[in-house]
Formats: C-alpha cells, structure tokens, sequence
C-alpha cells in the first residue's frame, strides 16, 4: 500500500478515535471545554517539571566543574541522569502541547458550528464575540508554549554532548574542557526557564478566561 495512503488512513482513524473520545466524555458530562483545561493545566505541570529538572541538570554540571577529585564514574553517571531526566521532562511538554491543539481544533470546530443553530441574533453575537476572544487568548498562550518548547532543544543537545563526552573522557582535564559548555548551557536553561515561566502565566491566563465563558 502506498505510503501516502497509509498515512491518510491512520491520520483519519486516529481523528474518529478523538472524535469518539470526545462523544463518550461529553456522555459522562465532561465536555471539550473541561478537557481543554485540564490539558493546559497538565501542559502547565509538565513545564513545571521541566524548568526543575533543567535546574538540577545544571546543579550536577556544576558540582562537576568545581570536581576537587573523586570517584568521576559517578559525577558522570549523575549527569547522565539528569540528562535523562530532561529529555523526558521535554518529552511530556511536548506530548501535551499536542494533546492541547487536539482538543483546541474540536472544542472550537463544534463552537463555531453551533452559532449556526441560534434563533437569538443578540445570543449568537455574543457567543461569536467570546468564541473570537477565546481564540485569540489561546493563540498567545499556544505561542507561549511553543517558544518555551522551543528554547529546549539547544539546553538538551549541551546535556547530551556534555554527557557523551564525559562517557568517553573520564578524566580530570576533560573536566576542564566543559567549562565554556557551562556557561553556554547556563545561559541557555535560564531562557528557557524565562519562556517556560511566560507561558505557565499565559495558561493561567488562558484557565481563567476559559472557565469564565
């Protein structure tokens, strides 16, 4: 079967799998709008998450420029983990971004159609009005979060060069030789926890407005 067609085919039985999700919690009383919340409030956790793992990557990375001797074995297995530790955190950010504009796409599909079904021009332009602004703050918080995921990607390539590295330089002056790939990656966690920080305040922002409509 051609690879464009097997595509198109898991692409449209994934979206009647989230359709059918959908159906099945709005049965139980839990609609699009109460999943979308809980989504950026898990997005917001996870970027939680993330900003302290960074932090204490950072902290192993530091105890290890400052190493005054010892076992180097277990400094670098400590990296490693921290590493480790990072890119799951990185992962799960992403995984819920994405679960977010999944749900995103439906709940405001389903608003939009609805407006069709008002008899009350006042009533339709009112809830086209909360639909427009309701859109607008969910775009500047997606931004948010993609720029903070963005700002990831160089802090987990210094975490795996440094780790890989020292997996193969186990020894005192290879040390030394981190100490400019530090400071880079200093500077580099504290934008993305910066990014990360402006886009939990812009989900906050988001909850709020959303469970006011």
């Amino acid at each position: 079967m051609p690879y464009l067609l097997v595509l198109l085919l898991s692409l449209t039985t994934l979206a009647g799998c989230q359709s059918a999700y959908y159906s099945a919690m709005e049965k139980v009383g839990y609609h699009k709008r109460d999943i979308m919340v809980t989504r950026v409030e898990d997005a917001k956790e996870s970027q939680q998450e993330a900003q302290q793992e960074f932090t204490s990557a950072l902290e192993a990375l530091s105890a290890l420029t400052d190493f005054q001797g010892g076992e180097l074995e277990a400094i670098y297995n400590q990296v490693n983990d921290k590493y480790q530790d990072s890119e799951k955190a990185a992962e799960e950010v992403r995984e819920r971004i994405s679960a977010i504009e999944d749900v995103s796409d439906a709940l405001f599909d389903e608003w939009q159609q609805e407006l069709s079904l008002y008899t009350s021009k006042n009533l339709k332009q009112a809830s086209q009005k909360k639909l427009i602004e309701t859109q607008a703050s969910y775009q500047k918080m997606l931004t948010a979060m993609k720029k903070a995921e963005q700002k990831m990607t160089p802090v987990l390539n210094t975490l795996r060069d440094n780790s890989l590295y020292l997996k193969h330089n186990l020894n005192a002056s290879a040390i030394g030789s981190l100490q400019g790939e530090f400071n880079a990656l200093e500077r580099d966690i504290e934008r993305a926890i910066r990014d990360m920080t402006a886009a939990i305040a812009e989900s906050e922002k988001f909850i709020s407005q959303l469970k006011s409509k």
